[in-house]
């Protein structure tokens, strides 16, 4: 009954005023009385002010007028905001006041002259529609600014529904933006969940007796039997999801803002949107990833993945109808997924801040569950603790985007963004959270199509998730009882540099106080004192080598290529005489084409150098690899330019590292950086320009990490000095940090 009770409450206040206006004697032409606000959009609250200006053309005097208007409304018990003003006044206030201007569009007539009031409304819309690419930068800080200092409806334990980021007032900044004819947001849906929340204030106001907009703890029992809904917990889950969803369209719609203010105005704009290829039936259009016009969600399982992974990767906008045309039409993931589907979570997980929004879209369009059906486990459950910013479930998303920065620190960046999308997956039951998660993680991960190894592990950091920053806070470190408490739990040291890394990022996701600087000391105190006791440093992976036959044409001087399909791509075997350099030249070969490298080793046989590449493309032919690489050799393409990074690149820097405990006949160096075409290539060049031979390598892509393993001598002796192996380093770190515009 609530939209109906508005509708009465704004028929009557409408009433007094046109009374008011009409008893005062005030002029039917060149004067008018109108709402505006909250008033002049029909949406008075059981406690809301009536706010009402009383405009003129210049040269009308209502002075007189006005004294006698407010007095009725006044004695009537009715809260009155009110001004008097001149059309030009109008015109200048809004100019003036962003806030002015936001209020005057939803101007409508109460009484007097209703052609100045039509005039006025006119007005404000063609102003502000004018002058909106200047104005809405300030109005987008305004909203930000307003969204820091009191939080979101979703995840505040006392949410302010008017205020907050998915509150009222972000609706109606979203009106202000279709007004500007700029963008569009879907009009049903943003309705829907506006006059649900208008509802909602409501009730809320006439169970509190007086004018609020926020929701106290006690409060949701009482509104819950209002709404209708079972208890307070349906009740919370109702308003937090008409938060979320409005926060949803909010961010979707600045984003198509921020688009629309960087394309040239409409006269120089283009009259079809250029579509820019992304990956396999995805493209960027807009600003916003689309399917290409041949894609075939039914037949292409990975799909869906691709298209938010990308989107999260280049942090633009998840079209929504495409990604709820992906939830409807893509065919289902088989199980296990196939590697590919996996790295392609691996990829959405790791990809940052871009993760949000894009999460927000797959959600809100059902997409999310073709992905992760366990998901609805944790949708919009409030933590326990108040030391939580946010619910469980965007606590996860952002414990994800937290772990994305300390990829660089483990060797399995995959399992560690699996386990923080699943350390949480077991709360909402009677069952300690970590002991009811490690099931569910271990099925997930097994579904996923991890192998049994890493399976056990997703699983144990999800039991014991809570196992660093417990023990570092209760138990002596001194007592090797405490160590052995953690060694004893984790086992191996790549399960506690995960364990320490899945630690730091869910403190950081929790709260700043969560990750102080002391409770940050204790916990790496701890897990140095554990390391000690277990293996010391990141297990490198091994190098394995075949003797294979060398072709008559590579004894006699040229290369020889071979390619053999595998499932999900190819595998690509080159020899070729041995020298320093040619490693490189090899890179340089499947970088040129973008072809992606999931693994390589290389080694040395007799005097020829051999190299096996996993790659993920399936249809390649050897001849035109080998008219690539020798167009390399020759000199007639220039790679090192093309390859490098663009500034708008990933922003987590490479990390090169020294291992001198790993051989004692070659230098190890580790490489760790963001997975892209060309990284092979930059290393082996810049080693091959200080005439350092790559005697073997082992590469790897785990989710977005390129960890690659190279095994250095000198050319015509054995291990580096330290202080050519500190060279090495600094060489392959510039090289991979070197920018296009550098």
């Amino acid at each position: 009954m609530s939209a109906e009770d508005r509708a009465r409450r704004t028929s009557e206040a409408d009433a007094l005023c046109a009374e008011a206006y009409r008893t005062s004697g005030g002029p039917e032409t060149g004067a008018a009385l109108v709402a505006v606000g909250g008033f002049g959009r029909s949406e008075l609250a059981p406690y809301s002010d009536l706010d009402v200006v009383l405009v003129s053309d210049e040269g009308v005097d209502v002075r007189t007028v006005a004294e006698q208007v407010w007095y009725p409304v006044w004695d009537s018990g009715a809260k009155l905001d009110h001004s008097v003003r001149t059309l030009p006044e109008m015109v200048a206030a809004a100019d003036g006041d962003l806030k002015v201007a936001l209020g005057l569009l939803d101007v409508r007539h109460l009484a007097g002259d209703p052609s100045l009031t039509l005039r006025l409304r006119t007005t404000m819309l063609a102003s502000w529609r004018r002058t909106s690419r200047d104005r809405l930068p300030d109005l987008e800080k305004m909203v930000r600014a307003r969204h820091e200092l009191v939080g979101e409806v979703a995840h505040l334990s006392v949410p302010d529904i008017k205020e907050a980021e998915g509150g009222l007032r972000d609706a109606t900044v979203l009106k202000a933006l279709v007004a500007t004819w700029l963008v569009d947001v879907p009009h049903v849906e943003l309705e829907h969940t506006r006059l649900a929340l208008l509802d909602v204030r409501d009730m809320l106001q006439e169970l509190a007796g007086r004018a609020t907009d926020r929701i106290n703890p006690e409060q949701w029992s009482d509104l819950a039997h209002r709404l209708d809904l079972p208890d307070a917990r349906a009740a919370q889950v109702h308003v937090r999801e008409l938060g979320r969803r409005l926060a949803h369209l909010s961010h979707l719609t600045w984003r198509r803002v921020d688009a629309a203010l960087a394309r040239p105005a409409p006269y120089e704009r283009a009259r079809r949107p250029e579509l820019t290829p992304l990956g396999e039936g995805i493209a960027l259009a807009g600003g916003e990833v689309v399917l290409e016009r041949g894609a075939r969600p039914g037949e292409d399982p990975e799909l869906l993945l691709r298209a938010a992974a990308l989107a999260a990767e280049h942090d633009v906008v998840l079209a929504p109808a495409t990604a709820a045309r992906l939830a409807r039409e893509t065919a289902p993931l088989p199980s296990p997924w196939s590697g590919e589907a996996r790295r392609l979570l691996v990829r959405l997980l790791a990809s940052g801040r871009g993760l949000l929004p894009v999460w927000e879209t797959l959600e809100e369009t059902g997409a999310l569950a073709q992905i992760l059906p366990e998901w609805d486990r944790i949708r919009l459950l409030p933590h326990a603790s108040a030391i939580h910013r946010f619910t469980v479930d965007r606590h996860v998303v952002e414990t994800c985007v937290e772990a994305s920065g300390l990829i660089r620190d483990v060797a399995r960046p995959d399992v560690l963004m699996v386990a923080a999308l699943l350390h949480d997956i077991g709360k909402g039951s009677l069952t300690e959270h970590s002991v009811a998660g490690e099931p569910i993680a271990r099925e997930i991960a097994a579904r996923m199509g991890f192998d049994d190894d890493a399976v056990a592990l997703v699983a144990r950091l999800v039991r014991w998730h809570l196992l660093l920053s417990e023990t570092a806070t209760t138990r002596d470190p001194d007592d090797p009882a405490t160590v052995e408490l953690i060694t004893s739990r984790l086992e191996t040291a790549e399960a506690l540099d995960l364990l320490l890394a899945l630690t730091e990022a869910d403190a950081r996701a929790t709260s700043p106080k969560a990750w102080s600087a002391w409770r940050a000391g204790l916990i790496r105190d701890l897990a140095r004192r554990a390391r000690r006791v277990l293996d010391s440093g990141v297990a490198l992976p091994p190098i394995v080598t075949d003797d294979v036959e060398i072709p008559r044409d590579v004894r006699r001087g040229s290369a020889s290529i071979t390619v053999e399909q595998v499932v999900d791509g190819s595998r690509v075997t080159v020899i070729a005489p041995d020298r320093v350099g040619l490693l490189a030249d090899f890179a340089a070969m499947f970088a040129l084409q973008r072809i992606p490298v999931r693994a390589a080793r290389a080694w040395a046989q007799e005097q020829y150098g051999v190299s096996v590449w996993e790659v993920e493309t399936e249809t390649l032919d050897a001849a035109v690899l080998r008219q690539r690489f020798e167009a390399f050799v020759d000199g007639r393409v220039e790679a090192a330019a093309r390859l490098r990074r663009t500034r708008a690149g990933q922003a987590l820097a490479p990390t090169v590292v020294v291992r001198p405990e790993a051989s004692d006949q070659a230098t190890v160096l580790e490489v760790r950086t963001a997975d892209r075409p060309g990284v092979v290539f930059l290393v082996c060049a810049a080693l091959a320009d200080l005439d350092i031979a790559v005697r073997s390598a082992h590469v790897d892509t785990l989710g977005p990490q390129a960890v690659d393993v190279f095994y250095l001598q000198e050319a015509h002796a054995g291990v580096l000095s330290e202080t050519r192996a500190a060279e090495a380093a600094h060489a392959v770190r510039d090289a991979l940090t070197a920018t296009e515009e550098s």
